[in-house]
């Protein structure tokens, strides 16, 4: 006979619908454990960053509320204690939900409202579920709702995320200028439509990835005062129904001294709630960098592969083995990953335009899935960024003598030769030389050595 399971301990608790249990060893209530019954679709959970943001957005309406005297400040310090200890990493179990949820992202702040109601009962003394004494919609939630909240907490976590990226980026910059200096004598082969094109140096093609990535950086950047400014204060779309006087100046104010970021009140909380604009040109933003790393990832791949069959100008650090059979393959690992996280974040990029399209009237309801799309790209992105710097940028090594050889056997060199022997002059030139396998140089040498004769 199999040993009887223990049964858990739970709690009773009742919302709009009716009553329901609860575990009682859980923070969240009643509508996260039914949002965690009816959404079971992925392993994908909301962003770190994400519940980081609610908290603060929390302890600032909590603070305002109290200075406009709605809330009584012994619910309201414990509010703020709890979502202190949220913010500082503290209970992040209790925040279980999966990315694809109910739209605008109510199971998301019911579950942080709840579990900030629940531990701000137990700090005050009360047993969790004890809602008379302090409430998560009443109290947690008063002057607010999803619809201001959701995409407030969304600016602050993609600020904050887009500083990481901006940072990694920097670096990759500052990584390709540096091999740009060093490289800087080194000749070689330009190549256009993967032909012979006239000659460069290895530096002046890093230095063009520098200057691309950095512009790319730039188009980010442009993003961030438009993302500084949330809707906090509007409720449910944008006219600030149910809150008191003042609401709105005070709880960003307080919003923007927690996270130290410039926050600032939306000019039309109407408009910042109805449309998600502001998130697809960041999408947009990333898209091109996306785009800029794929294509130099793709460079690298070409400009190191060999070592026998291929341009081998370059060579990538050896990271691990490259093929399971082959003994002695080393493959270009980390460009390859660049160019799948690349793929990834234009993949999201599609889906956040398309849902940025899909709002209808006064509110889109597809902010979970945006959030969860855009804080990804941004997470991943920079993750990737730093990695393609540390453990390939930095390590790179050039070979000289190839690269010599390329630029020495290049039939774009016959350019130079256009003044001097007009364009079809040059043209023919550049067919002898690759007709009879010599360099240009060689086959101006002889022409010229046959002119002297004459």
């Amino acid at each position: 006979m199999s040993t009887p399971q223990p049964v858990e301990p739970q709690r009773v608790e009742r919302d709009p619908i009716g009553e329901r249990d609860v575990p009682l060893r859980v923070l969240y209530g009643i509508q996260t454990a039914r949002a965690l019954d009816t959404f079971q679709i992925s392993t994908a959970r909301v962003h770190p960053a994400l519940i980081t943001a609610y908290a603060e957005i929390k302890k600032a309406a909590a603070l305002a509320n109290m200075t406009a005297g709605a809330l009584d400040e012994r619910r309201g310090k414990a509010i703020v204690r709890a979502a202190e200890e949220v913010i500082g990493g503290q209970w992040r179990d209790h925040f279980p939900l999966d990315a694809f949820q109910a739209g605008a992202g109510t199971s998301t702040n019911m579950n942080v409202n709840e579990v900030l109601a629940n531990r701000a009962l137990e700090l005050l003394g009360h047993p969790r579920g004890d809602y008379a004494q302090l409430h998560p919609n009443d109290h947690v939630n008063r002057s607010q709702s999803t619809n201001d909240t959701m995409p407030t907490a969304i600016r602050i976590a993609a600020l904050r995320l887009l500083g990481t990226l901006a940072t990694s980026l920097d670096e990759l910059v500052a990584a390709f200028e540096a091999k740009a200096v060093e490289w800087a004598e080194i000749r070689k082969a330009g190549r256009t439509h993967l032909h012979d094109a006239t000659p460069m140096t290895l530096g002046q093609e890093c230095t063009a990835y520098a200057a691309n990535l950095r512009r790319a950086g730039e188009r980010l950047g442009a993003q961030e005062p438009l993302l500084a400014e949330v809707p906090l204060g509007g409720t449910a779309i944008g006219t600030g129904i149910n809150t008191p006087a003042g609401f709105a100046t005070l709880a960003v104010a307080h919003l923007g001294a927690i996270t130290a970021l410039p926050l600032r009140e939306a000019p039309n909380r109407i408009a910042s709630q109805q449309s998600l604009g502001d998130f697809v040109a960041l999408s947009g933003a990333l898209r091109g960098l996306a785009v800029e790393l794929g294509k130099i990832a793709n460079d690298l791949r070409l400009l190191s592969s060999g070592p026998h069959t291929g341009l081998d100008e370059i060579e990538l650090p050896a990271l691990q083995p490259g093929s399971s059979i082959m003994p002695g393959k080393v493959n270009p690992v980390v460009a390859e990953m660049l160019n799948m996280v690349c793929f990834h974040v234009i993949g999201h990029d599609v889906a956040i335009t398309m849902a940025g399209e899909a709002g209808q009237l006064e509110l889109n309801v597809m902010l979970p899935y945006v959030a969860c799309a855009l804080l990804d790209s941004l997470d991943v992105l920079a993750h990737a960024v730093a990695t393609f710097d540390t453990k390939t940028v930095r390590l790179l090594e050039a070979h000289r003598d190839r690269c010599a050889y390329y630029a020495e056997r290049t039939v774009g060199a016959a350019t130079a030769l256009n003044d001097e022997l007009g364009f079809q002059g040059a043209a023919e030139v550049a067919q002898e030389a690759i007709r009879s396998g010599r360099t240009v140089a060689e086959v101006m040498a002889e022409r010229r050595a046959e002119s002297g004769k004459h």
